[in-house]
This record gives structure tokens, sequence and C-alpha cells, in this order.
């Protein structure tokens, strides 16, 4: 009788270690159903690892530009991570073995929000889609969240979840366009318009650029134009800013939902869709999204070049994205107690030394 796969297991083709290798990168993602943020590696060009660590439903992944500090969206709190190396060269578990150690900086407990989308702005803040509250906000040390962004057609910040705001675009590191399952102004008004009820929207004008997009998540700036991807068609979307007209360029039978982008090629995570869901259920894809994973996409074809398909543990992956110039970046989080004997000061670093029991 063959043995169940393990935790977390999953398949990838042959061009997946060689493209993370060769491109030297890794990639996180973000599974807010499993719990958990994924680091996924490539120590060489045959074979891919990784990194699960807990986390209470983590969605949207910010990194700096400097690759230096890392955010990530929780339940009801964003923690602010800063990658110390020297830790990770010394790291007591597993020493010369990663070479990026994100440890925890500063949490802010925001309540409970939803937050999707969140990037790293130029002057140091962190931008992010309040879902729940319909929003975009700035994190703040003196409140839960600093609102600072409404669409025209939300006429007031309650939590109810609107329109489903998810998606921001950034650009000069400020929110640029953001997307939303709708435009409607009552509670959870979106569940009735999954297909082509979705908008990409200017932030600075609030005016509607694109209508008639199915379930639009991740708008990214690509070339002066936004590509995007369209849940609930299974497409990766081009949007032309100057006439708003769509084009899809790539499509699939499955929910994509996060994306980023290196030289030429797109990162895509999909996610396996629940059939019992009343929103999901009714895709017409439903019945063959049945795998969570990755796509790998040569920008310039359009073409499909690699793909990466857990077996189990992950359902639903929200957010995907590209840690630069890191073959083996590790992470700790607040829900363990081991980010606390990595101390990082001005000009050193050391992992404190456990103390023996007194009672031994």
């Amino acid at each position: 009788m063959q043995n169940p796969p393990s935790p977390f297991s999953c398949t990838h083709t042959p061009q997946i270690p060689e493209l993370l290798n060769q491109l030297q990168v890794s990639l996180a993602l973000s599974t807010y159903q499993a719990g958990k943020m994924i680091f996924l590696s490539a120590p060489d060009q045959d074979s891919l690892v990784q990194l699960p660590r807990n986390f209470n439903q983590p969605m949207g992944i910010a990194l700096s530009h400097t690759g230096n500090k890392m955010a990530l969206a929780c339940r009801d709190e964003v923690i602010e991570f800063r990658n110390h190396p020297s830790l990770a060269q010394h790291y007591p578990k597993s020493p010369n073995k990663y070479d990026a150690m994100y440890m925890p900086r500063v949490t802010y407990h925001t309540g409970p929000m939803d937050i999707h989308d969140l990037h790293w702005g130029a002057e140091d803040e962190i931008y992010g889609v309040n879902t729940l509250f319909s929003c975009l906000f700035k994190l703040s040390r003196e409140h839960n969240y600093q609102p600072i962004w409404l669409p025209k057609f939300v006429t007031e910040m309650k939590s109810e979840d609107r329109c489903h705001l998810n998606g921001m675009a950034m650009k000069d590191g400020k929110p640029a366009f953001v997307t939303a399952f709708n435009q409607g102004n009552s509670y959870r008004s979106w569940k009735e318009e999954l297909l082509d009820g979705g908008v990409l929207m200017d932030v600075d004008s609030k005016e509607i650029i694109t209508k008639e997009l199915g379930m639009p998540h991740t708008p990214r700036i690509i070339g002066g134009e936004v590509f995007l991807l369209e849940s609930a068609k299974g497409a990766l979307t081009k949007i032309h800013l100057d006439s708003g007209k769509k084009e899809i360029v790539f499509q699939t039978d499955a929910f994509l939902r996060g994306m980023d982008l290196i030289g030429d090629y797109l990162f895509i995570s999909k996610s396996k869709l629940r059939k019992n869901s009343s929103s999901f259920g009714k895709l017409p894809f439903a019945e063959k999204a049945t795998e969570a994973g990755v796509l790998v996409v040569h920008l310039p074809s359009a073409s499909l070049q690699g793909e990466i398909k857990y077996l189990t543990s992950v359902d639903e992956i929200y957010d995907l994205k590209i840690f630069p110039n890191q073959l083996r970046p590790n992470i700790l989080s607040t829900l363990t107690e081991d980010f606390k004997a990595g101390l990082a000061l001005p000009d050193s670093s050391f992992w404190a030394i456990k103390k023996p029991n007194q009672n031994e």
C-alpha cells in the first residue's frame, strides 16, 4: 500500500528549479486557508525546497525596494520584518544554510480589516487595501489604520465589504490603481456580479478606467500599462490605460490570484475552487480548478514555461512575491518563541544561548 503524500507535497516541471536558480530568486506564497507563508527556493538547478511558517490568516505580502524589509498582513495585524543575513548565517538550527533571515520587528494591531494587497511606499510607509471597510489606508502608530481613499461610489466607510475592494498597483511609491468586484454601495453587494461586475479605478481621479471585469485581482503596472488577473475567467488581462481596452494575454482553467514579475517572467499563483462555495462554485471552470500552485508565464510570448502543483495542504493562495538575490531565505513567526533568541544590534548580531533548565 502506497503511503499518502506528506504535508505540503508538491510536484514541479523540470524548468522551475533551473529558472529560479538562474534568476537568483525565491518565491513567497501566502495561504490564509492553511495559515502559512511559504518560501519556495531552488538551492541548485534540479531541486525545489520549501519553508512553511505559521501565521494567522496571512494574505498581502509587501517587500521594500531594497529587499531588506517585508510586511505581512494577517487576520488582525500587520507584522513588519527586517532581514538580518548575519543571523541567517549563524541560525542555531541550520548554520550556513540560509542567505536571509527575516525577523519580526514591529506589529501593528489593526483589528480585523480583511487586508488584501499590501505595498511599501516611497517614504517607508506601508499602504494597504482595507477590504472590509472599502478603503485604502496607511499603517499608523497612533490608530488602527489611517484611511486615505474611498471609491467615489462608496458613500461611507462601514465594515460591510460593499464592493470587495482588493487590489492595488503602485506608481512612484504611491497607490495608483485599484480593483474592486463591483460598484456597489451596500453590504456585500458584489456577490451578485461576480462574472462581469469588476472595475479598475484610477486613484487620483477616482474615475473608472475599465468595467465588466470578472473578479479582478492583483493589478500591476508593467511597461506603462496595467496587467491584472480576472479570477472568474482564469485570465491574465492587459488594460490599455489610454482607452480602457481589455486584452486577454493568457488564459487557463484556474482561479488566478497573486503575481509578480522578474525580467520577462511572470509568476502567477492559482487556487483550488471550493465547489460548495456560493460564490466560487458558480464559476464556469469550477469543476476543473482542482489544484493550487504556481504558473510561470513568459510575458513576451504569453507562453507557459513551467508549473508547481500542490498535492496536499495548500488549496488557496492569496499573494505571491518574488524575493530577488535570495536563494534560501528564512523567516521566523511571532507564533513561536524562536525569534526572541535572535538579537540584532546596530553593529553586531547574535543568537542568545538557551539557559539550562534549573530543575534538571
